[in-house]
């Protein structure tokens, strides 16, 4: 397992561009199986997560073929629906949690899958009850193997069939993975509380252009009518918003000039605003975002003149993947603030590891801690890290960059699953920063 050394306590300074969203990216990769037709994808992000989810496709039997950079074709053609029930496909779906997703294509498409429980990050409990009670109300018969530990998934003779569908919690991967299934159904699906992030979105503008026909892309209110074949397409996945948050975090933590260039502002709702809230000023150039150096940011608060609370929510809430680097960023801020997970009940006990470097947090319970802000006045402390989830590793990261001294951080394969090549990036910013295998 590697390790990143870094030594840090410096400003930063560059340009920077994102990776294409690893979220977007795990969705439209699972909806090449709807078609045995070719899909074009650009800007794929080589990171660990969707490296993995390749792997699985073509595994069982979609031909992957690399253009260029971020740049595949693929097309399951020629599809072996006997290798679901094998230890390998099971041992590679248990490595990430985005493997769920191919369920609703292969069903749709084969009429039966086997599904291991997924893995992913350790953040608290993340049900599947929203996925299987989706598909189960499109006609799907759901079998439990508690052996080995997978789902058997089968559809009778009458295939899936439309429905309405209230989702519980408007989960997104649930979300993608209810619509993919419904876009081959007979007749009309309605899925009401559904997810409505920019990444569903580009999932359904997708399927349209293969051929489905949705309606009310945007909202929690999705109208599918389903078709008999789905086409080939091109298709170009956004920029990575929570990668486009840890930047604006980095640059303010560190005192650095970062320009972060071709941002989708559009599609980036009310994250540039919180981060304003922080106290952190950046600005609109086209489709950049232009942070300046500061030295000092500090933290609005509310009209009441009560602390300020930046708590999760649906879209167009605040994703949950950045509350973790704004917990960093609140760190040298000044003034205080509340940072309230609300979906994972286990995201926030990597705040110990900052309390170690110096920080001042008191973590009230499993899901708020309260950030005492040090104002750059006492510097965090170099420290030995471990990563234990994607999003409080990159944190982990950020909060090292802005350490005096030397800090080691070790399971950095959770960074890696979803940061491309992040030590070479910041290195081109001034980082000193070494991976070390």
């Amino acid at each position: 397992m590697g390790i990143f050394k870094i030594k840090g306590g410096f400003p930063l300074k560059g340009e920077i561009q994102p990776q294409g969203a690893k979220n977007e990216s795990l969705q439209v990769l699972c909806a090449v199986l709807l078609t045995s037709e070719k899909l074009r994808i650009k800007n794929i992000p080589e990171i660990g997560d969707v490296k993995c989810l390749v792997k699985i496709l073509n595994s069982i039997g979609v031909s992957v073929k690399k253009n260029g950079v971020g740049d595949y074709t693929f097309q399951a053609k020629d599809i072996n629906t006997e290798y679901f029930n094998t230890e390998k496909f099971r041992e590679y779906g248990r490595s990430i949690r985005g493997s769920i997703m191919i369920a609703g294509p292969l069903l749709a498409r084969f009429g039966k899958v086997s599904i291991p429980v997924p893995g992913g990050d350790r953040i608290g409990r993340r049900r599947l009850d929203v996925h299987l009670k989706g598909l189960k109300l499109l006609g799907s018969n759901i079998h439990y193997n508690n052996e080995y530990k997978y789902f058997d998934l089968h559809i009778n003779k009458k295939g899936l069939i439309g429905e309405y569908i209230l989702m519980e919690e408007a989960s997104i991967t649930g979300t993608a993975n209810i619509i993919m299934a419904s876009t081959l159904a007979k007749g009309k699906t309605t899925i009401y509380n559904a997810a409505c992030e920019p990444y569903v979105q580009q999932l359904c503008k997708l399927l349209n252009r293969m051929g489905a026909k949705i309606k009310g892309i945007g909202s929690n209110l999705i109208h599918i009518i389903g078709v008999k074949d789905l086409g080939g397409c091109e298709h170009t996945i956004l920029p990575d918003m929570v990668e486009i948050g840890s930047w604006i975090g980095l640059s303010a933590i560190t005192c650095s000039e970062i320009k972060i260039k071709n941002v989708s502002w559009k599609n980036l709702g009310i994250i540039p605003r919180i981060f304003q809230k922080m106290g952190i000023k950046l600005e609109k150039e086209k489709d950049n975002i232009y942070i300046p150096s500061q030295k000092s940011y500090q933290i609005k608060k509310s009209l009441n003149n009560a602390i300020l609370t930046i708590s999760d929510s649906p879209w167009p809430g605040l994703t949950p993947d950045l509350l973790s680097i704004l917990t960093v960023v609140a760190t040298q801020a000044k003034g205080s603030v509340l940072i309230h997970q609300k979906m994972f009940e286990s995201r926030l006990f990597f705040v110990d590891k900052l309390i170690e470097m110096g920080a001042q947090i008191i973590l009230c319970d499993p899901h708020r801690a309260t950030v005492i802000g040090l104002n750059h006045q006492s510097y965090l402390r170099g420290s030995i890290l471990n990563s234990p989830d994607i999003r409080a590793g990159i944190s982990l990261l950020i909060a090292a960059l802005s350490a005096k001294g030397t800090s080691i951080i070790k399971n950095i394969e959770q960074i890696d699953r979803g940061y491309e090549n992040i030590d070479q990036r910041l290195r081109i910013l001034g980082a000193d920063i070494l991976r070390i295998e």
